[in-house]
């Protein structure tokens, strides 16, 4: 340990220094011989006649370490380092009992008047931290003409200076300071881990609690981390009724690494959300903070640029919640002795010991270092460090995370007063303290976060609800085809991802653009037949197609230049005609329905009989049909888009069986037109919408009592490209027939019989 010794000496004592005199301002390099005053080093002197200073030239209100020498006669003074060794058990050891080493130089400093005088009468004053004193001393001429030699060795402990050798009690800080013969200080406090000293001996609580990533540094500096996606109990507290802080936690880019997404503050008549983007819910209100506080059923609110806080004050403990979309901070004060209960509270999670890659630990233990080892002594970095290294262990520095943990340890820092200087450009942090995503609000299934490419903060989407769309590398939902309507929806936040604005797309029609919900950011591209939207009809070997196409605006819309990929995503609904089936039902069971649900459209087929050509008398069980009565058959296809397809009726024939293939037949419609043989046949309406008409009169096979089946064979036709109606001509009891191009060589059957 290194001691200054102050030593004013006579003139003959003094050959063999290199003496300095100044009278005025001057600053003096003594690294040849350093100052350990009060426990602190110093290597410059900055000395105005006679005042000595280590911190800079001592102005008012500055907080320096000063060494006031005056009265008597002297104008000036100097300084002289003598650099010789001064062994143990010389007379400045025995001078200065506490010494305990060799000393290897002496600085010495001494005051004369302009007649070169010594003085006669001399005063000390020793002045350390914001200028307080520390202790004086006052010698007669009888004593400085032999020198005088002072123990200026110490502690200092929050801005106080002990003695060394000495157990003080400091009311200041609740604590008794112990400074040992090497000038350290050992300080035992009265408070304990969760309170703090109110300045006149008194303990109260004064506890912080830090959520920020899936760790929590509860009030005893131990760190808890959240395994999955749930809400926790943060902090409880007996003495303040019905009050409760959750916090809530969901995953973002990973789904194995959860973070804090909300805080709820339950309390006797209020539940309080502190959401993403700075947002606040009174229950189920929104509540719009505005720059200055706000109170709501007794909570006062107030929102910077940094985040949201609610104050909850009762009449002997006040909390407060701080949360900035991603760190929550619980500070609560009060009487000690009442526990905090919760993960916030004194009990302790072990956890696993992790090892981390030296770029995760240079970036965290930045907070063992300068500027932020000014706090070190009000809030323990170890933790913050720790959880630091945990979470960029197992998740990217994306998102500000970094900076994050710093930003955290440094607000907590500033609730005992310390600020930090000068860390943010140092670590390259943002250089004014901001919520990183103030105002934006997301869905729930998005988190604020930096896109992939440029670092611009949007919406982006959470790990779970993405990984289905990522699976199958698609922006959304599959089509939804239902009632005519064709339904594409895109989730905003992977079109976001992927640099993709939602407002520059469009269907083939331009004028028919996307629209986003504000609450889920769903974009939704829709078509039917009202607004077909530049939808293309075609067919396949099976299918009607409707087909639209989702893309940018055309490039001569941006201007020279696009900052947009091309985009074209197709979707598409159709009617799918299946395979051949055969459903046989005799007349007095009324009419035939067959559902057709297969690929993506559903359409239903209905066949029934009439008694008259305006279908008002249907014949059902209870009607008595004659041989070589005329009856009327309506096939009719429910829930086509009758603007695009046409039902053809292809072929109708009767047989003796239920199967459409038995040997036994007779033909009443072929290709679309009447068998010219039957007289009695006519076919009334045919290809023109999504229902078919002809009638026929009854028979039954010569022979033959048994039941009559009669089959038809449906088709669908494309109106835009076809004319589906079939041209039929009768000469000389010929047939003649042209029928349309149909979709396909799938047909669809359906079957009918009545009673002979």
């Amino acid at each position: 340990m290194l001691f200054f010794t102050l030593y004013v000496a006579a003139l003959s004592l003094l050959a063999a220094a290199d003496n300095q005199t100044f009278t005025n301002s001057g600053e003096i390099d003594i690294s040849t011989c350093p100052i350990t005053y009060y426990g602190q080093k110093y290597e410059t002197l900055y000395v105005n006649k006679f005042r000595v200073c280590f911190k800079g030239f001592n102005r008012l209100g500055m907080k320096n370490d000063c060494i006031l020498m005056s009265k008597g006669t002297a104008d000036r003074g100097g300084l002289s380092v003598l650099t010789r060794e001064i062994p143990t058990g010389s007379g400045v050891h025995r001078l200065l009992p506490n010494l305990q080493t060799a000393g290897k130089c002496v600085n010495l400093i001494p005051l004369k008047d302009s007649q070169q005088s010594q003085v006669s009468v001399f005063s000390l004053m020793f002045e350390v931290v914001s200028g307080r004193s520390v202790s004086r001393q006052i010698f007669q001429t009888s004593e400085t003409m032999n020198g005088i030699i002072t123990d200026v060795s110490g502690c200092r402990h929050k801005g106080s200076v002990y003695k060394i050798n000495t157990t003080v009690w400091d009311p200041n800080i609740c604590s008794n300071v112990t400074c040992d013969a090497f000038g350290v200080a050992t300080v035992v406090s009265d408070c304990g881990p969760m309170e703090r000293c109110k300045g006149n001996g008194s303990c109260i609580m004064d506890a912080m609690c830090t959520v920020t990533g899936p760790t929590i540094i509860d009030v005893m500096g131990h760190i808890h981390t959240v395994p999955d996606r749930c809400g926790y109990t943060l902090m409880k507290h007996a003495s303040i009724p019905g009050f409760q802080v959750l916090g809530v936690f969901q995953e973002r880019r990973r789904r194995d690494v959860s973070f804090l997404d909300r805080v709820i503050i339950h309390l006797s008549n209020a539940k309080i959300f502190l959401e993403q983007g700075g947002r606040v819910k009174v229950d189920d209100q929104e509540l719009l903070l505005r720059t200055n506080t706000q109170s709501v059923h007794g909570v006062m609110f107030s929102k910077d640029p940094t985040g949201v806080t609610a104050k909850i004050t009762t009449s002997n403990h006040t909390v407060s919640v701080h949360f900035n979309g991603y760190t929550a901070q619980i500070h609560i004060t009060g009487p000690s002795g009442t526990p905090v209960h919760g993960l916030c509270g004194s009990s302790f999670m072990s956890l696993s010991r992790l090892s981390f890659s030296m770029l995760v630990l240079n970036r965290c233990n930045v907070l063992d270092q300068a500027p932020f080892t000014a706090c070190k002594m009000h809030v323990n970095p170890e933790s913050f460090m720790s959880a630091c290294n945990r979470t960029l262990h197992k998740y990217p520095a994306v998102d500000g995370l970094k900076c994050q943990f710093l930003e955290a340890y440094a607000r907590a820092c500033s609730q005992y007063n310390i600020t930090v200087e000068g860390w943010r450009s140092k670590t390259r942090c943002s250089r004014v303290p901001k919520a990183l995503c103030q105002d934006r609000y997301c869905s729930a299934h998005e988190f604020c976060g930096e896109r992939r490419y440029g670092g611009e903060r949007r919406c982006l989407c959470r790990a779970i609800f993405a990984s289905k769309y990522r699976t199958t590398d698609s922006f959304g939902e599959p089509t939804v085809c239902e009632h005519k309507s064709a339904t594409l929806t895109l989730a905003g936040c992977l079109l976001e991802e992927n640099g993709i604005d939602y407002s520059v797309l469009h269907l083939n029609d331009q004028n028919c653009m996307g629209k986003m919900d504000n609450e889920t950011h769903m974009v939704t591209f829709r078509f039917n037949p009202t607004h077909s939207c530049g939808t293309v009809v075609m067919a396949n070997n099976s299918e009607i197609i409707y087909k639209n196409t989702i893309k940018t605006r055309n490039s001569s819309m941006f201007g020279v230049i696009t900052r947009h990929d091309p985009v074209y995503i197709d979707f598409s609904c159709f009617y799918h005609q299946p395979d051949i089936k055969s459903m046989a039902i005799r007349l007095k069971h009324s009419s035939l329905t067959k559902e057709i649900l297969y690929g993506q459209w559903m359409y239903n087929l209905t066949m029934n009989a009439f008694a008259d050509p305006d279908h008002m008398q249907p014949i059902d069980s209870r009607t008595d049909i004659e041989l070589d009565q005329k009856i009327w058959v309506v096939i009719m296809a429910e829930g086509l888009d009758e603007k695009q397809v046409a039902l053809v009726t292809d072929s109708c024939w009767a047989t003796d069986q239920p199967l459409p293939n038995g040997s036994l037949r007779y033909d009443l419609v072929i290709k679309g037109c009447p068998n010219p043989e039957d007289r009695t046949i006519n076919v009334e309406s045919n290809g023109m919408g999504t229902a078919t008409y002809f009638s026929f009169n009854t028979f039954q096979f010569s022979g033959k009592t048994s039941d009559v089946y009669l089959h038809c064979r449906l088709e669908l036709c494309i109106k835009q490209t076809n004319s589906c109606a079939p041209i039929c001509q009768r000469a000389n009891r010929r047939r003649r027939s042209a029928m349309p191009n149909y979709l396909s060589d799938h047909h669809q059957l359906i079957t009918m019989a009545w009673t002979s």
